[in-house]
């Protein structure tokens, strides 16, 4: 059986990835189509060996469509995505607006899969990229010793924030080498050749929202109990994410103990040898579909507790790889079949 999937925001960094993801791994689609906003329409992507032109989001009609991958922004998926799901569409969307209704499913497919049984508006969120890559580090670990606080940095690359941001690094980088003067446009300081501790805007708290989209989410993902603190940096980089994560556990755990539960998780490789280059970065995760898991090691400043290192390309298993991964969950658990029975 085909399925008919719209890839909406298809000219983005993430919406191309969804077509690439579709083509690679032979989801099976009777058609596929791109749409995205008016400025958009008739440009051309690729999809496999084939082009496919963009159809305007404005005017598509989304009946009789089985499938809507969603990256178009979060202003425009609270527009589209209802549009669609009232016309049949299953949505399964990739921007912040919907993570956090408490009726729409929040999904990471090796993590929470039980969670599509509870599809209530026709709309599943896809995590935030830096909470999907955490979340399958520590669902086999919290399984087994039932983790209890989390505390983690992110190292998150440009392409979080789009094709605008990579374009922005590139200028900066250029322009450092040639001596030009650099004006940030999306980010709030220059870029290129450092580090920026602020990613989205500032809460009343002090952290910034990516730094809460990554508590509430695990929370909801994983475990309500978990208590997570996060301080979320933008570094010049242009794919993927690297994150130092401290865990506090309820049981006692070892090193290997933490690394055999680790290798036999879905989704995630260890590479952890404890000599030069022992480790994964995020450079080499670059189209990679993994969650690679270094540098594990005990935290001898807490009881039951431990420290490792995660990179995952955050447009595949990030993003695209994740609601392509959601939408094959679907089919297997015959839930697209029922729907449309």
């Amino acid at each position: 059986m085909g399925y008919r999937v719209a890839v909406v925001g298809a000219t983005g960094a993430v919406g191309r990835e969804m077509l690439k993801t579709l083509a690679e791994r032979r989801f099976p689609f009777a058609d596929v189509a791109a749409v995205a906003s008016g400025r958009s329409t008739g440009a051309q992507v690729s999809f496999g060996e084939r082009t496919l032109r963009v159809q305007n989001l404005e005017k598509f009609d989304f009946a009789g469509w089985d499938i809507g991958l969603f990256s178009p922004g979060a202003a425009v998926s609270a527009v589209h995505a209802p549009r669609a799901a009232a016309a049949g569409c299953l949505v399964i969307d990739n921007t912040s607006q919907f993570r956090m209704e408490p009726d729409v499913p929040l999904v990471v497919p090796e993590v929470n899969p039980q969670a599509l049984g509870r599809i209530r508006r026709g709309i599943i969120a896809n995590p935030n990229c830096s909470t999907i890559q955490m979340v399958v580090a520590l669902k086999p670990l919290h399984d087994r010793f039932c983790a209890r606080r989390v505390v983690v940095a992110t190292y998150q690359s440009v392409s979080g924030g789009g094709k605008e941001a990579m374009d922005e690094l590139f200028a900066h980088t250029k322009a450092s080498f040639v001596h030009d003067p650099t004006t940030p446009q999306l980010f709030t300081k220059e870029i290129a050749f450092n580090c920026i501790p602020h990613i989205d805007r500032f809460m009343d708290d002090g952290s910034t929202k990516e730094e809460w989209k990554m508590a509430v989410e695990t929370r909801k993902i994983l475990d309500p109990d978990i208590a997570v603190i996060a301080t979320c940096v933008r570094v010049p980089v242009f794919i993927g994410h690297g994150e130092a994560v401290h865990v506090e556990f309820a049981k006692p755990v070892t090193v290997n103990e933490a690394r055999a539960a680790l290798r036999e998780a879905p989704g995630v490789a260890v590479v952890d040898a404890r000599e030069d280059g022992g480790y994964i970065t995020p450079l080499e995760s670059q189209g990679e579909d993994a969650v690679y898991v270094s540098r594990i090691r005990k935290d001898p400043t807490a009881s039951n507790a431990l420290a490792f290192w995660c990179v995952s390309d955050n447009l595949r298993k990030g993003a695209a790889l994740n609601a392509v991964q959601i939408a094959e969950t679907l089919v297997a658990q015959g839930l697209l079949a029922k729907r449309a029975a």
